[in-house]
């Protein structure tokens, strides 16, 4: 079998002492290590058939060779155009993780000290970690009671002249309501840039989360509907003069279209959007690549089971009015089903959510109470934020957070287990009814 050339960093040309793009190769041991590790189990006919699998592909290494890249390669590039092509997106940017994207985007809006970032008060602590880390101030706007995403008239309330960036969260994967946002943004040359980690394959009035705002960054953490071997993000923009740029700012501005003398490549700032910034290195590898795009191919498959699992909840959920069940969407809003948002009306529940919670820990129910007010972190308060001050300007946010919401699972559960929980909510809820 012919090698293929490697990398021309590594290897300029037909030299009879190549440098190899890759250091070291991986042989059939292991091979058969991920291949334990992927398709784990245990037992006497486990091994056995491990066992055959192992002598064949001992057989396979004598006949093939191996890849010559491990990272930035063909790989990369297929994925970033099955991206491109899923989403309706240009020059998408398949990164490390999506707090690498939501970095880039920052970096274009020549994020400083001093600078504003409105980001919603309940989301995780990655859509505000970088602004925190080069001394810009989070701004927390208060929520939507039903859908938990970003108010956009509490944005608009907050914005100042400070305002560089306004940070949308698809919470759940539930889209937020653009349009408003979007006005607010172009009336005061905000740069917007949506947190879709949990959103990949949503849709907002005909478009598919990604196309929308200036930047979008979707996650592909394991947790997520889809997953690049356990880590990953990706980057899409709009704006079109940046498109060229966002190549460049996953590897420390290389640019391997030019040269300085003597040397094989030129290393450039990215341009931003007030100036240019330094890129630094979200450089993915092949695997995760491929991972990617066999997921992709099955991402709307997995989003119709998720969405069924939600149909189901809320065909159970109503049997008792305190529940009030997950939005669904419509014909406009197409939700990714990352999560089930599960609300209670604590009057007619006869108590809050925080009591619903520890039932269903005592059912044996996964709940996930993983996204609270951010302001209440200790970093927070470490960086000088007065958070009861900011509690008072989100008086939603403190209602559904201590009284009213938190997360079911919706995937990977098979049809017994579906029951189950939605059998111990109803449960659980009546109890507290009873006053159990």
């Amino acid at each position: 079998m012919v090698k293929k050339a490697s990398d021309f960093r590594y290897n300029t040309g037909a030299t009879r002492v190549p440098w190899a793009a890759v250091g070291e190769n991986y042989n059939a041991q292991d091979l058969m290590a991920v291949i334990r590790f992927l398709a784990q189990g245990e037992g006497e006919e486990y091994e056995k058939i491990l066992g055959k699998i192992a002598e064949e592909v001992e057989k396979l290494t004598q006949v093939s060779s191996p890849p010559g890249k491990l990272s930035l390669g063909t790989q990369v590039e297929k994925a970033e155009e099955m991206v491109d092509k899923y989403l309706g997106s240009k020059g998408s940017l398949f990164v490390t993780n999506c707090t690498e994207g939501f970095e880039i985007a920052f970096k274009y809006a020549n994020l400083k000290p001093g600078d504003e970032v409105i980001v919603p008060a309940i989301t995780f602590i990655a859509t505000m970690a970088y602004p925190l880390e080069v001394g810009a101030k989070v701004v927390f706007a208060d929520v939507d009671p039903r859908t938990l995403n970003m108010d956009p008239a509490d944005v608009a309330r907050k914005i100042t002249p400070r305002t560089k960036m306004i940070v949308p969260v698809h919470l759940g994967g539930y889209p937020v309501d653009m349009d408003p946002i979007l006005e607010l943004a172009k009336k005061h040359d905000i740069t917007v840039l949506e947190d879709a980690a949990h959103a990949f394959g949503a849709e907002y009035k005909g478009k598919k989360v990604g196309t929308i705002g200036d930047f979008t960054a979707f996650s592909l953490h394991e947790v997520k509907n889809i997953t690049s071997f356990g880590e990953g993000g990706i980057l899409t923009t709009n704006i079109e003069e940046f498109r060229d740029e966002l190549k460049r700012a996953r590897f420390l501005g290389a640019d391997f279209s030019r040269k300085i003398k003597n040397w094989l490549y030129d290393v450039r700032a990215i341009k931003g959007k007030y100036g240019p910034f330094v890129a630094g290195n979200c450089s993915t590898t092949e695997i995760q690549a491929l991972g990617l795009q066999l997921q992709i191919a099955r991402n709307d498959k997995i989003m119709e089971e998720r969405r069924k699992a939600a149909e189901y909840l809320n065909k159970r959920f109503a049997e008792n009015p305190a529940i009030i069940p997950q939005d669904l969407g419509n014909d406009e809003i197409k939700p990714s089903f990352h999560l089930y948002l599960l609300q209670i009306d604590p009057d007619k529940a006869g108590g809050d959510v925080q009591v619903l919670k520890q039932k269903l820990s005592e059912k044996s129910v996964t709940n996930i109470p993983h996204f609270g007010p951010l302001y209440y972190f200790d970093i927070v308060r470490e960086l000088g934020y007065d958070q009861a001050a900011i509690a008072e300007t989100c008086p939603v946010t403190e209602e559904v957070f201590n009284r009213r919401f938190t997360h079911l699972p919706l995937y990977g559960l098979n049809e017994d287990q579906l029951v189950y929980m939605a059998d111990a909510v109803l449960e659980a809820v009546d109890e507290m009814q009873k006053g159990k």
